[in-house]
């Protein structure tokens, strides 16, 4: 439905944010979009969206081409929903009046009925009459998120979705979203710095490194094979050793302690995970993480072993 093909962007012709970006979305398919800070995320989330004029390439939704504000008095697709990180809400009038906004006026109770049941999503329902004036960062992402579902975009584009929200919150309304944009057969692009929403819920991951994309496939695919350093690091902390004169990319879980090995490190530094403590050491001047189920005593010699991812 989401043709993308060999786009490239920049704010002039010395600045280029996004070089020769080409990539297809299905009915339904979710997309993340991760990188450091800066790479360009939310300004690929703005050309699809239609706010940026393009330099080089094409944007087709289905037969329809997406075109910037060159060709539009009011920037932006009607079929797409764009969810940036400033919300753009209306702060004088209650959550559900914001989310029926978008509603046909002419048809109260089935407003009234996609009105609750967008609030279930969120998880806002006890929230519905309060002004959003009076309501944290967070409930006012949710609220933006709620407010862009209204009219059912077919394509929904989010910016650091769940950036405000508070862990207690935020690990159920993940799961309420997606799943919720799954049984409508809603696609969706998130931008985010978060493993999570790429490894749980993502169909397909985009990884941006110095403008050009440098990783698009299965999440799955991308973690368990990472052509550098740099991906695997956005997954978890990796280390990249050198073991028999050839250099590895290895993450703290495939590191085990055993009784003994050709791989002797001496214990630098414990960190408490919870489920688990993050260990530092020292292999042959190299410094490699590990995890281990208890805190180990500084400068204790062990022997680590390698595991299957």
């Amino acid at each position: 439905m989401l043709q993308v093909q060999n786009i490239s962007f920049g704010y002039s012709t010395n600045n280029i944010v996004l070089d020769d970006f080409t990539f297809t979305l299905r009915e339904g398919e979710h997309l993340c979009v991760m990188g450091e800070s800066g790479c360009g995320k939310s300004t690929l989330l703005k050309t699809v969206y239609g706010l940026l004029d393009l330099q080089k390439g094409t944007i087709f939704w289905k037969e329809k081409q997406v075109f910037g504000p060159e060709f539009h008095l009011v920037p932006g697709m009607d079929f797409f929903k764009y969810v940036a990180q400033d919300f753009d809400l209306m702060p004088y009038i209650s959550v559900s009046e914001n989310i029926k906004k978008f509603l046909s006026r002419f048809y109260p109770e089935e407003s009234e009925r996609r009105t609750q049941e967008l609030l279930k999503v969120i998880g806002m329902t006890a929230f519905e009459h309060v002004m959003v004036k009076h309501l944290s960062g967070g409930q006012k992402q949710r609220v933006a998120i709620a407010r862009a579902l209204a009219k059912e975009p077919q394509l929904l584009l989010l910016d650091e979705p769940f950036g405000q929200i508070d862990n207690f919150k935020k690990n159920t309304l993940r799961r309420n979203l997606f799943q919720y944009l799954k049984e409508k057969k809603i696609a969706c692009i998130v931008a985010t710095h978060d493993k999570n929403d790429a490894l749980s819920f993502a169909d397909t991951l985009l990884v941006i490194h110095q403008k050009k994309m440098v990783a698009c496939a299965a999440p799955k695919e991308i973690y368990k094979n990472p052509a550098t350093k740099y991906i695997a690091a956005l997954f978890d902390d990796v280390n990249e050793i050198t073991i028999n004169n050839k250099n590895i990319l290895v993450y703290p879980h495939q590191l085990k302690i055993v009784p003994e090995s050709t791989l002797k490190a001496t214990v630098l530094s414990s960190y408490f995970k919870g489920p688990n403590w993050l260990i530092e050491a020292e292999f042959e001047n190299q410094n490699v993480f590990f995890n281990h189920f208890e805190e180990l005593k500084k400068n204790r010699n062990i022997f680590l072993s390698l595991q299957n991812a």
